[in-house]
């Protein structure tokens, strides 16, 4: 991806961006141009980024380029405003994630691209106690 599109794109990118139909209400992660209503009255939502575990794994054999990161856990986390995220959950041991844990989302490097050195951030969770 060239530094322009990262740029044009860093508003969903580098923020929990969705979008609520205005006619219905239902909220969509990720953005989209039309709701299951019909409608194509769509606006922008940042989320809280706050959320519990709905289920969870643990990803013991990475794809190629991740294989440092593993062992690490992966969760579907439905956010408090409704919506459901698949994430990898960091910042604490994998095996002790469990459904219900309190989550919270937080950026993170994802990788770097080799040939340009451009660091791709990404959206991750961790365990919140508070």
């Amino acid at each position: 991806m060239r530094v322009a599109s990262l740029w044009r794109e860093k508003f969903g990118k580098y923020n929990l961006t969705g979008s609520k139909c205005e006619k219905c209400k239902k909220l969509h992660f990720p953005r989209t141009t039309f709701c299951d209503c019909g409608s194509t009255n769509i606006e922008d939502f940042t989320f809280s980024g706050k959320g519990e575990v709905y289920t969870n794994t643990v990803v013991r054999v990475a794809p190629a380029g991740f294989g440092k990161d593993a062992p690490y856990a992966v969760a579907v986390v439905k956010l408090d405003e409704g919506p459901m995220i698949t994430a990898q959950v960091v910042g604490t041991d994998p095996e002790t994630i469990k459904i219900g844990d309190r989550v919270a989302m937080t950026f993170r490097k994802i990788c770097e691209d080799g040939k340009t050195g451009i660091i791709h951030y990404g959206y991750k969770f961790r365990v919140d106690n508070g």
